[in-house]
C-alpha cells in the first residue's frame, strides 16, 4: 500500500469517527427537531382543514339564510341567522346580525331593525367601517319612521367632508329634513351632494332630482 493510499484511509477513518461522534452528540437533537417540524406541519394542516371546514359550513348556512329571506320565509331566515350569530366563524356572525336587521325591516318591524343596527354600531369589537354602515342603515330606516333628530343622531357623524359615506349620510339627512318641511336645509344638503365629485352617481342623480323638485316648488322654510 502506498503512503498516499494509507493517508487517505486514515483520513477517511478520522472523518467517520468524527461524524459518528457528532451524531452521537447531536443526532437525538436533530431527530427531535425534525419530529417537531413534522408534528407542527401536521398540526397546522389539520387546523387549516378544520378552520376551512368551519368557514365553509358558516358560508353555506349564510347562503341558505339569504335564500330563505329572498323566498319571503323571513321567520325561517331569522332562525338560521340567529344560529349563525351564535355558532358562525370569521365575519359570518357580524354579517348575520346585519342581515337579521334587514330581514326585520322587510317584515315591517322598523323599530326592531333600527335597534339591531344600533346594536352593531355600538359594538366596539366590530370594525368601524361596518359599524358606520349599520349607523347609515338605521338612519335611512328612520327617514320614514323617525324624526329628523333621530336621523341626525346617526347620520351627522358620517356627513363630514372626509367620511367616505358622507354622500349617503347627507341624503338621509336631506330626505328627513324635506319630510319635515325644512326645505332650505334639505336643498343645501342635496346641493352638497351634487357638488361632491366623489359622490356615487346614483346618489347624485337622486339629489339632483330632489333639488329640482324643491326649487320648482319654492323654498319657504
Amino acid at each position: 500500500m502506498s503512503d498516499d493510499s494509507f493517508i487517505r484511509e486514515v483520513n477517511e477513518q478520522i472523518r467517520q469517527d468524527q461524524a459518528r461522534a457528532l451524531w452521537d452528540r447531536f443526532g437525538p437533537i436533530v431527530l427531535g427537531l425534525a419530529l417537531l417540524v413534522v408534528l407542527a406541519t401536521a398540526g397546522w394542516v389539520g387546523y387549516d382543514y378544520w378552520s376551512t371546514a368551519r368557514a365553509n359550513t358558516s358560508g353555506d348556512a349564510f347562503s341558505q339564510a339569504l335564500k330563505l329571506a329572498q323566498d319571503g320565509k323571513n321567520d325561517e331566515a331569522l332562525s338560521e341567522l340567529e344560529k349563525l350569530e351564535a355558532d358562525g366563524v370569521g365575519a359570518y356572525p357580524v354579517l348575520a346580525r346585519l342581515r337579521s336587521a334587514t330581514v326585520l325591516a322587510d317584515k315591517g318591524d322598523a323599530a326592531g331593525a333600527v335597534a339591531a343596527f344600533d346594536a352593531v354600531a355600538a359594538d366596539a369589537a366590530i370594525p368601524m367601517s361596518i359599524r358606520d354602515m349599520a349607523r347609515l342603515r338605521a338612519a335611512y330606516l328612520l327617514v320614514d319612521t323617525g324624526s329628523y333628530s333621530d336621523v341626525a343622531q346617526r347620520a351627522e357623524p358620517l356627513s363630514s367632508d372626509t367620511n367616505p359615506l358622507r354622500a349617503s349620510a347627507r341624503e338621509a339627512l336631506a330626505l328627513s329634513a324635506w319630510k319635515e318641511g325644512k326645505l332650505s336645509d334639505a336643498l343645501k344638503l342635496f346641493e352638497q351632494i351634487t357638488a361632491d365629485p366623489d359622490a356615487p352617481r346614483n346618489v347624485v342623480q337622486r339629489a339632483t332630482l330632489m333639488a329640482e323638485l324643491i326649487r320648482g316648488g319654492g323654498t319657504k322654510s
